[in-house]
C-alpha cells in the first residue's frame, strides 16, 4: 500500500438498509478521494468484529483497496455499518459527497 493513499468513509449496509441488494452480497461502498468515482469491495470481516461508536457501528481499523476507475490506492476508514432506512437517510444527510473524502 502506498504511503500517499488517501482516506475515505466506507459504508456497509445491513438489514433493512440493504433491502435492494442480493442477501448473499456483502460489500463496502465508498467514494474515491482521488477521482470521485463510486467504488465497492467485498467486506473483509464479520459484522461481530465492529465496534459501536457515535451512533453508528464503526470499524476504526479500516480496510484498504484500489479504485477500479483511477487505479489509485484507497484507505477505507472508518467502515460504518448502517442497519435500517432511517439510519441510511441520516448517514446520507451527514456524509454528503462533498464531505466523504479526507486527506
Amino acid at each position: 500500500m502506498s504511503l500517499h493513499s488517501k482516506e475515505t468513509v466506507g459504508v456497509r449496509y445491513t438489514g433493512r438498509a440493504a433491502l435492494d441488494r442480493d442477501p448473499q452480497e456483502d460489500v463496502l461502498e465508498y467514494t474515491c478521494p482521488h477521482c470521485g468515482g463510486h467504488g465497492m469491495k467485498n467486506a473483509r470481516r464479520e459484522r461481530t468484529q465492529y465496534h459501536f461508536t457515535d451512533g453508528f457501528l464503526q470499524d476504526l481499523q479500516g480496510e484498504s483497496g484500489t479504485c477500479r476507475t483511477c487505479k489509485q490506492s484507497v484507505r477505507i476508514v472508518p467502515v460504518v455499518m448502517v442497519h435500517d432506512q432511517a439510519e441510511k437517510r441520516r448517514f446520507q444527510a451527514i456524509f454528503s459527497d462533498d464531505l466523504v473524502s479526507a486527506n
